[in-house]
């Protein structure tokens, strides 16, 4: 990790995004509580990823402000994990939570997507066991579309002004931590 912190505001747009996904989710888990079976120690959706540069950048900086021996710990374990895992996963415990990517944050919530076969919502099989996706209303439910053209976009402009030497392309998740 060669690179220098960046100007906080050149994630403004990326930190709001989360915040909204943030909002959505504890809306979701607050209006179907015993529903929802996501919490600490639930890691059934943690695989290895690959993440946008501005993810990737992001999940850096605060791997950055971790304390060193924290950090050291982190990517020793990051560079040694499966490849099928993510490699911020411990015990099934996440160790950058707070600053964890879009796709983990929308991990068990209601998503919609658009499929060859038309809108399909999904949502993790431990969760909302008694409805089924047809019965919940649309405000419950996460358009992924939206989401990653949001994320494309923010992506898009996060690269043209980050600072030269910033790795500008999609790459796995282990490689924004341990390259």
């Amino acid at each position: 990790m060669k690179d220098a912190m960046l100007p906080d505001a050149l994630f403004a747009d990326y930190r709001a995004l989360l915040a909204q996904l943030d909002a959505f989710g504890t809306r979701i888990r607050a209006r179907y509580g015993n529903q929802m079976r996501c919490r600490r120690g639930c890691a059934d959706c943690c695989q290895h990823l690959s993440l946008s540069s501005v993810e990737g950048v992001f999940i850096r900086q605060a791997l950055r402000v971790l304390p060193p021996h924290k950090r050291e710990d982190l990517l020793h374990h990051a560079a040694h994990s499966g490849e099928d895992i993510c490699p911020l996963l411990r015990e099934d415990i996440c160790l950058l939570y707070a600053a964890r990517p879009v796709i983990c944050r929308t991990h068990g919530l209601p998503l919609l997507y658009r499929t060859e076969d038309g809108p399909q919502v999904s949502c993790c099989p431990h969760n909302l066991a008694a409805f089924s996706a047809e019965s919940l209303p649309g405000t419950d439910v996460l358009n992924m579309e939206v989401v990653n053209t949001t994320l494309a976009a923010i992506d898009a402009v996060f690269t043209r002004t980050c600072p030269s030497g910033t790795p500008k392309e999609r790459r796995l998740l282990r490689d924004w931590l341990v390259n």
